[in-house]
């Protein structure tokens, strides 16, 4: 055994060990958003006072580790909160995969009263629900239930809230490990989940601090109860019309519905847009460029620029593009551009981004084509997710994360999830309208997709 000290406190290591292991266990918190793969380099710590990844490092004597907390993400809802509280008080939840939000809401007035915001302690595991899927095989569904219901219970005490019913929204895999449910079976073919259906507990049977707690319906393992919340949020389109719902998150879920039914889908880029494969990518902590207009980083706090999030990405590409830094394959003459003083984006940033804009952009088309209908059939298409809290739309158009045809019909929701869920809280919303006539689209059996994919790779 050898002594390990992280941050003063002293555990204890068998030979061997793997250091993030041992920070998890010690109840240190060190985002792996790779899922420990040693390619995102978010995990760095000083042992010893050398640099190294906690994720590749191996414990073979006694050794001591420093890191610095990580700063928690910075969330806009979109709630109007009025800070007045009633009688008949409730609570809205929605679990991202990266940050969670809790509103305490008020039923008897149909307002907002507060909302408290938190990161996501999962991102340890790491940014993707498939790496978490995988940590949940390894290790038991109660590594990753446990410190979820630490935190809303933390979030519950901040609003004063103890002992009230409780709402619940997020995808599937989210809702599995809230309600102490083994996800994974969600992450191999067939991709069956445990359950879809709407489900209710007592907050004692999960160790919540809530009196009863109901998850609301999902669709599908990837199109969950957050995009129901959503699509319940902003309704259905005038007659003959559909809406488009594109939720932009560490997965992006995509849905396109009228009042017959909808097809929805989801699309593999999120961990582009959370800075897991970019070099100096980072989440919207502060520090983070978050805006660029080809001279000019803002950043989150407005403080120095420490890295790049997911909004300032799309800026950077496309003010690359504008001044013909980056042609229209992607290509770079030089290996890196610095945006902003020790923060760079590189040609494997570049070739990151291709892979996730092409992912959403060609699920958006695929859809349309698959109803077989145009973009003149769309009414609105909302971008949601706390991706969209900040995206400038021209440049995503002009990167090709969006449609043009689409760019004057494109709304922001900011937490369309948590707002759905109050919705359904305050006027008692009939889910079953949305989710009864829905069905998923798997994008790997569309040869469409496919061949859509290989060509909006191009800038």
């Amino acid at each position: 055994m050898h002594k390990v000290t992280v941050n003063g406190n002293i555990f204890f290591a068998e030979e061997g060990a793997l250091l993030s292991d041992v920070i998890m266990k010690s109840g240190g918190r060190v985002s792996h958003p790779c899922g420990g793969k040693g390619i995102c380099k978010k995990c760095l710590v000083t042992v010893d006072g050398t640099p190294e990844l906690s994720c590749r490092y191996t414990v073979h004597s006694d050794i001591t580790v420093v890191f610095c907390e990580e700063e928690e993400i910075i969330s806009e809802t979109g709630a109007v909160e009025t800070a007045e509280k009633s009688a008949d008080l409730c609570l809205a939840l929605d679990i991202g995969t990266t940050t969670l939000a809790l509103a305490l809401v008020s039923r008897d007035t149909k307002n907002i009263v507060r909302v408290t915001t938190k990161t996501n302690p999962q991102r340890v595991f790491g940014a993707d629900v498939m790496s978490r899927i995988e940590h949940c095989r390894k290790n038991g569904v109660e590594a990753l239930q446990r410190p979820l219901v630490d935190v809303i219970n933390y979030m519950i005490a901040e609003l004063d809230a103890e002992g009230i019913d409780m709402f619940a929204s997020g995808n599937a895999t989210m809702l599995h490990t809230l309600l102490g449910i083994d996800c994974s079976s969600i992450g191999v073919a067939p991709y069956t989940p445990a359950f879809l259906e709407s489900r209710t507990l007592s907050g004692d049977s999960l160790g919540l601090n809530a009196d009863r707690v109901t998850t609301l319906p999902s669709i599908h393992s990837f199109t969950g109860a957050d995009i129901v919340a959503g699509m319940s949020l902003v309704g259905f389109p005038q007659q003959g019309k559909y809406n488009l719902l594109v939720d932009l998150g560490t997965n992006a879920e995509i849905v396109l519905f009228d009042e017959h039914g909808a097809l929805c889908t989801s699309a593999a880029a999120g961990p582009c847009f959370e800075g897991a494969n970019i070099s100096c990518g980072m989440s919207a902590t502060v520090g983070a460029i978050y805006s660029y207009d080809g001279s000019v980083a803002k950043t989150v706090g407005d403080l120095p620029a420490k890295g790049i999030c997911g909004t300032g990405l799309v800026d950077i590409v496309a003010a690359l593009i504008r001044n013909c830094t980056v042609d229209e394959t992607g290509f770079m003459e030089c290996e890196s551009v610095e945006v902003a003083d020790g923060v760079e984006i590189t040609q494997s940033d570049i070739r990151e981004y291709q892979l996730a804009k092409s992912a959403v952009y060609s699920a958006v088309v695929t859809l349309i084509k698959q109803k077989g209908i145009t973009f003149d059939d769309i009414e609105t298409m909302y971008i949601s997710g706390g991706f969209s809290a900040k995206i400038n739309v021209r440049n995503a158009v002009e990167t090709g994360l969006l449609p043009s045809e689409l760019e004057k019909k494109c709304v922001a929701l900011n937490n369309s999830s948590l707002l759905g869920t109050v919705k359904l809280i305050c006027e008692g919303s009939d889910l079953s309208l949305f989710t009864r006539n829905a069905v998923y689209s798997d994008l790997s059996a569309k040869t469409d997709f496919s061949e859509l994919f290989i060509e909006n790779m191009m800038f």
